[in-house]
């Protein structure tokens, strides 16, 4: 054969194979970009009530979900996305469980599903805050308003040319009472605002209610059948809490990974989590892992049982510290996400935090079994720089080496919940403080560390 027939070949072989791998990539890849896009145009219409067109321009506008086709269908309360035509994505909505994706379920099958959802709470606005929406409008002696609202304005600035910091929502809550609230174009006290990640904080709550009740131990193996055969037997409920579990997880959102197949691609992200092979022991090494928080929402659901898991969280938590407006969303098989999937207004985001800046104790009752937000906030033994509590991040780091600490001109008893893109409930028992922040930053992130620090210095 003669060398140009050989290179010819050589050529047509690499091309075939490249041709072959962006086939491969692509049927990977591409369910991602229309799981992701169907479900996000779903909730943020259905449950927030913003336009399709608001959704378009700000969640799906980057690469690479700008390549996406996506579409809201009023008439059966949907929202459908697909690339190039392919990889076809739907997602429902569905009153008081907000959207599902339709994954290895008929979307028959997922519309039948029956729940025994909690009665609508009720009307908030007469109510005095923290139970309800109506906020005195009072002046601490002490604190520097000027600073305080310089503060606040200035989170909402967007720096040089490209507007991607997007805050949209700020609540600043000191000794109980709301002294800061401020809200972005198109949003409002009353707009539902996903939390991403800060549903794990949530399903951390849940857990320390049925510790209370005695129903779960953090010491208990997690009760999944087939790790009863292998050294999965030996991690316990803490160590899903903890993020320790030792188990291998890639949590990686660039690519095809446990976690994008976890939420896109699959019915049961708990089970498809609990599969995941031992890789180091138990309590020694911290790996951030949505699919632990999803393997804590089977475990609450295992627990409570079905004919009250879908009442459990509202009747429980949201009605007694007045997080009416709060959306738990299911994954087709019926399991809250909790690693992801929570909706609520910027003002019930406030008073998740207020349960934990007091230990449990909203309105004089006790939801959470004391010394929980001591649990919560006691740094992971494999975080290396003790960044890590239970389903919360930490300040803590090294109390004399404040370069350690993730925002060093902060306290160290700082803790928060947080989520992609900038959701954050900052809470600091030292200062008697909650701060809520949200958006949909892409870029020119706001300085938290600087911001916290402001607010601090204009508390009294």
């Amino acid at each position: 054969m003669s060398a140009k027939k050989i290179i010819g070949w050589s050529l047509l072989i690499i091309l075939m194979g490249g041709l072959g791998y962006g086939i491969y990539y692509a049927s990977q890849a591409f369910p991602i970009i229309t799981g992701y896009g169907a479900k996000n145009l779903c909730s943020c219409a259905y449950v927030s009530g913003r336009s399709e067109q608001s959704v378009l321009d700000n969640e799906l506008s980057a690469f690479p979900l700008s390549i996406g086709t996506f579409e809201l269908h009023p008439e059966d309360s949907s929202a459908t996305a697909t690339v190039f035509g392919f990889a076809k994505h739907k997602a429902v909505y569905r009153k008081g469980l907000g959207c599902t994706l339709i994954n290895e379920v008929s979307e028959e099958e997922l519309r039948n599903q029956r729940f025994n959802l909690p009665k609508p709470l009720p009307n908030q606005d007469s109510i005095a805050w923290p139970m309800g929406n109506l906020v005195r409008d009072t002046v601490i002696t002490g604190i520097d308003y000027k600073l305080l609202n310089k503060t606040v304005e200035d989170a909402f600035a967007e720096p040089g040319e490209t507007k991607n910091r997007r805050t949209r929502a700020i609540i600043v809550i000191y000794d109980g009472q709301i002294i800061a609230e401020k809200y972005a174009d198109g949003f409002d006290k009353n707009t539902r605002q996903l939390g991403w990640s800060m549903a794990k904080s949530v399903t951390n709550s849940l857990i320390g209610i049925l510790v209370r009740d005695g129903k779960l131990s953090l010491n208990d193996a997690a009760p999944f059948e087939e790790w009863k055969a292998d050294k999965r037997s030996a991690i316990t409920i803490h160590n899903l809490m903890q993020m320790s579990s030792g188990l291998q997880w890639e949590e990686n959102y660039s690519k095809p990974s446990d976690a994008t197949n976890m939420l896109f691609k699959s019915k049961d992200a708990g089970l498809l989590a609990s599969h995941s092979p031992y890789e180091s022991e138990p309590g020694k090494v911290f790996e951030y892992s949505s699919g632990t928080s999803n393997m804590l929402a089977w475990i609450i659901r295992h627990t409570v049982g079905d004919s009250a898991y879908y009442s459990f969280a509202s009747e429980r938590l949201f009605k007694k510290t007045g997080m009416h407006s709060m959306i738990l969303e299911p994954d087709a098989g019926g399991t809250y996400v909790g690693s992801s999937y929570a909706f609520a207004t910027p003002r019930d985001w406030g008073r998740f935090g207020l349960l934990f800046l007091n230990d449990g104790m909203f309105n004089g009752e006790r939801i959470l079994p004391e010394g929980w937000s001591e649990y919560s906030s006691t740094p992971c033994e494999g975080a290396p720089m003790g960044e890590y509590g239970a389903q919360f991040w930490l300040n803590a780091g090294s109390k004399t080496d404040v370069v350690k600490r993730v925002y060093p001109d902060v306290p160290p008893d700082l803790y928060w919940a947080d989520g992609y893109e900038g959701q954050n409930v900052f809470i600091l028992p030292s200062k008697d403080l909650v701060v809520v922040k949200l958006s949909q930053s892409s870029g020119n992130y706001l300085d938290d560390n600087q911001f916290l620090a402001n607010i601090i210095k204009a508390l009294p």
